[in-house]
């Protein structure tokens, strides 16, 4: 059975070759090693499967989570995998013909470190006695015939060495473990003990998730089968397949596999760079190949499963993943090494697993605040625990329609409660964080049993948790390299505890027990991303300057802290189930960064609806300008329209214009997104849409969706919208399906643009225009007597409307440029100001600046991205000269794909 070949995508869609189908993996151990002396990740993965129940099952109905990373519960020597140490040298040669001995394996199935020479057939290397084995293995691949199922896997940029099926025997006779529950399941033949007992394994409840654990990590260690153990596979481009002679179904074919390999220094899945201190690290990237080039996985959405890992790194290195729990290390016998591992018990795809290794050190915390005064320390810096709070019950049906809880209930479901999140012994933090302002937004931190149960599969499932629904903040730590820890105390950890605290009070009980915070190279490719458990930062969020400029030098770096946490919810326990559909996780976080992070700042009603409609109008000016500059064919939110979602006859489908390099820097999902959540919150009442929110969590947490689920109960819930004429079909028209600008949007910006805020800056504006104007004709050698003007102090939210605004004028004279700076202190201000500081610099080509735009670009990559562009654009000697010195000083740790649109505009 090939794997479909019709799947011929256009240069710019991505390919999810992965046949699931036909086949799942259903937990994922991966045994790593790191060196930053060949930049590559060594080691296995040991994939254990599950047949799909017939033909063209989907798994729709999988126990899990959305596109993000995973949550778990990891206990520090629940059990140790040793192995061989790092620096431990074997001979390459023997990779495919041996297996490791009965003492060998007791300290782990670990694979050798290949030698950098082992390549395979293609990779552009020489021939090798290595890669001439690979080229043989290739050519058994031939013995095997059309007729044996084949195991398809996403994966590129990973030299293979060898894929053996596991014998799980030993494992299965300790355990303990009954097969009568596997031999109940339609696919399981009674004559296969080792297919009965994975099967028993992967089905163990929730409340037995630590011995599953465990039994995963003992199988995981087990030899390869003796006879006929290894198996064939074949590598192309995008996909590993891999056959086993004489094997015709999924059902038949080995349950438990290891797959011995070895990452490329330029493989996609991870960046190998230097942090701010210039020491290296290395940490996957969120690149649009995801985790392929990481390890052999099944990247579609679909192929819910859960991971354990151990990651072997110097031991001067700090190790953080999306594991549950932090990881504690331990020595690696002998070696500099150390040893983490990390694991995690609920479902969700392999793309969300996230690794960083570096110099990081860890922020300490402050003297806690006066709105934080009820923390307790546990013992570890910046780490939080957060225990029930003292909060009065609220209806959960409050604003709804009468429908709601027809909406809501699902089948019952039994989840594990021995997967303990909060520490009944702690203190609450944050208590005193009153929830005044937003939207009088209800909080359901102490709810008894609303008698909604939870929709998903089986796993421990914090929703079900009375201690996590009174937990307001979570643990959370900071990390950074030891330049920017100041700047990461200020901003990041004062931060933190307000938003994870906001976030609860609007969106209720935290999905995840934890969070990580690292602030991330200069070179990465974002503001920011979200995994469970852990959150990338760019170093262009921290506050800049002055570390005493108040709340509004904040802004930034808590609606990016505010719109990372809030994909907690919605693209990590919730995710979209076709990848296309990205406004599903970026409109959401757009649209509730806004909402959480007013109510971080216990704004008002007033001004929090003053700060959502400028902050709207800023977007709006930059959908706009983005949608007149792109195809049109990356403005839609819904690319596949109709076919949304669907897959082929094995599961494989592409993702439409993932790779198209354009894409990468577009905000259409994000802002578009945001506009038809504004839209539909305008039809139904702003408070009552949150309250929706809430009750959609509750009903589809640790589930995929498309577009249809959220907007299908939304008009079920509001059968008033309906009746006035919205419509599924009319949304899909107008917002999902079709390119540009949709009529409210048009009309709702004109209302926008004549708000308080917005009328205060454009009075600004004119009186910045008339000292300009005052300045033209006056001679050089003649002394200038600058009016006097009292300059209205703005936020920085206002001061970025100012600046595009001061944008549109063809003239503004040096003087005015250079007090323009001044009054506002431009140098000190936030990454989104300083951009349009400097877009102003190079259209007036004030040459004094220049400085600020080299610092801009060297310091601040990826917002710079075109204004690389615009130095080139005026054809100004000195600007392009600009240009091309700037990306000489950051090509070496610029993101790849932000260099290689960068190079095509200066070269």
């Amino acid at each position: 059975m090939e794997p479909d070949e019709d799947l011929d995508p256009h240069t710019d869609d991505l390919p999810l070759r992965a046949n699931t189908n036909h086949i799942l993996v259903r937990h994922y151990v991966l045994d790593l090693t790191v060196h930053f002396d060949r930049q590559v990740i060594s080691g296995s993965v040991v994939l254990f499967l599950e047949p799909c129940s017939g033909s063209g099952t989907t798994a729709e109905d999988d126990a899990g989570a959305g596109a993000g990373t995973i949550e778990a519960g990891v206990s520090r020597g629940a059990f140790v995998c040793r192995s061989r140490g790092v620096d431990e040298a074997e001979d390459g040669t023997k990779g495919l013909g041996e297996t490791p001995t009965r003492k060998e394996n007791k300290f782990g199935a670990r694979e050798r470190d290949a030698p950098e020479s082992q390549a395979l057939p293609g990779s552009g290397s020489a021939q090798t006695a290595a890669e001439t084995e690979n080229i043989q293995s290739s050519h058994s691949w031939e013995i095997t015939s059309d007729g044996d199922f084949t195991l398809s896997l996403d994966c590129c940029d990973l030299d293979v060495t060898k894929v053996e099926e596991v014998d799980v025997t030993p494992a299965s006779a300790t355990s303990g473990l009954q097969p009568e529950v596997a031999s109940e399941w339609s696919g399981v033949s009674s004559v296969n003990p080792q297919a009965a007992f994975i099967q028993s394994l992967i089905s163990m409840p929730s409340s037995r998730w630590r011995q599953k654990q465990q039994l995963f990590s003992l199988c995981s260690r087990a030899l390869g089968a003796q006879d006929g153990g290894l198996l064939h596979f074949r590598r192309d481009r995008w996909s590993l397949q891999v056959r086993k002679k004489g094997v015709p179904s999924p059902q038949e074919f080995p349950r438990a596999l290891r797959i011995c390999y070895e990452t490329r220094p330029a493989g996609g899945s991870v960046r190998w760079t230097k942090d701010q201190d210039d020491r290296v690290c290395v940490y996957t990237a969120g690149s649009p190949i995801n985790n392929r080039a990481l390890f052999p996985c099944q990247e579609p959405p679909v192929a819910m499963s859960t991971w354990q890992a151990t990651v072997r790194a110097p031991s001067e290195c700090v190790v953080l993943t999306s594991g549950e729990e932090p990881a504690v290390p331990i020595e690696d016998g002998d070696t500099r090494s150390l040893i983490w591992h990390c694991y995690v018990t609920m479902p969700m795809p392999a793309s969300t697993f996230t690794l960083a290794v570096g110099h990081w050190r860890q922020v300490a915390a402050e003297n806690p605040p006066a709105l934080e005064r009820d923390e307790t320390d546990c013992g570890e810096a910046a780490k939080l625990c957060a225990g029930p709070g003292e909060w009065a019950p609220a209806d959960l049906m409050s604003g709804l329609g009468s429908s709601i809880s027809e909406v809501v209930k699902g089948p019952p479901l039994k989840t594990g409660s021995g997967h303990q999140t909060a520490r009944s012994d702690s203190a609450s933090r944050g208590s005193s964080l009153e929830d005044e302002g937003l939207f009088s937004v209800t909080d359901y931190s102490g709810m008894a049993d609303d008698g909604i149960s939870c929709s998903h599969g089986d796993y421990p499932c914090r929703f079900t948790e009375q201690s996590a629904r009174s937990q307001r903040v979570i643990p959370h730590r900071v990390f950074g390299p030891v330049g920017l820890l100041q700047k990461a105390q200020v901003g990041v950890l004062k931060l933190l505890p307000r938003c994870l605290a906001a976030a609860h009070t609007v969106l209720g009980v935290h999905p995840f027990p934890r969070l990580d915070v690292l602030i991330v190279p200069a070179g990465f490719s974002s503001l920011g991303m979200a995994s469970p458990h852990i959150i990338f930062l760019s170093q262009s969020v921290l506050c800049a300057g002055s570390l005493g400029s108040g709340e509004n030098g904040l802004s930034l770096c808590g609606s990016r802290i505010c719109h990372e946490i809030a994909h907690s919810w919605f693209g990590l326990v919730i995710g979209a189930r076709d990848w296309t559909e990205e406004w599903i996780s970026e409109g959401f976080a757009t649209y509730l960064e806004d909402i959480i992070w007013a109510q971080a700042q216990q704004l008002s009603l007033q001004k929090t609806a003053e700060q959502s409609d400028l902050k709207a109008l800023l977007r709006w000016r930059r959908l706009s300008d983005e949608l007149k500059n792109s195809e049109e064919a990356l403005q839609i939110l819904r690319p596949n329209m109709e076919n949304t979602g669907r897959a082929s006859e094995s599961g494989s489908s592409t993702v439409k214009h993932a790779l198209n390099p354009d894409k990468t820097f577009m905000q259409v999902h994000y802002l578009k997104g945001y506009f038809l959540l504004r839209f539909l919150a305008s039809q139904v009442g702003e408070k009552q849409f949150i309250d929706f929110f809430r009750v959609f969590v509750k009903k589809y947490h640790g589930q995929l969706i498309l577009s249809q689920d959220f907007l299908r109960m939304l008009l079920i819930t509001f059968p008033d919208i309906e009746r006035k004429g919205l419509t599924l079909s009319a949304v899909y028209a107008d917002w999902l399906d079709r390119p540009g600008i949709p009529k409210w949007l048009y009309e709702r910006s004109a209302v926008w643009s004549q708000t308080r805020l917005v009328e205060e800056v454009k009075a600004e504006v004119v009186k910045w225009i008339l000292l300009s104007q005052s300045h033209q004709g006056k001679g050089r050698k003649r002394k200038r007597t600058e009016p006097k003007v009292n300059y209205k102090e703005v936020t920085s939210e206002q001061l970025v409307m100012l600046l595009e605004l001061l944008l549109e004028e063809e003239e503004l004279s040096g003087a005015t440029l250079r007090a323009l700076q001044r009054t506002y202190n431009l140098q000190n201000q936030d990454a989104e100001v300083k951009h349009r500081w400097c877009e102003l610099v190079v259209r007036h080509a004030y040459t004094r600046a220049y400085g600020d735009v080299e610092t801009f670009l060297v310091h601040h990559q990826a917002m710079g991205v075109y204004l690389y562009g615009e130095l080139m654009v005026q054809e100004d000697p000195e600007q392009q000269a600009l240009a091309r010195r700037c990306l000489s000083l950051v090509r070496e740790e610029i993101d790849q794909s932000a260099r290689r649109v960068v190079e095509k505009m200066v070269l």
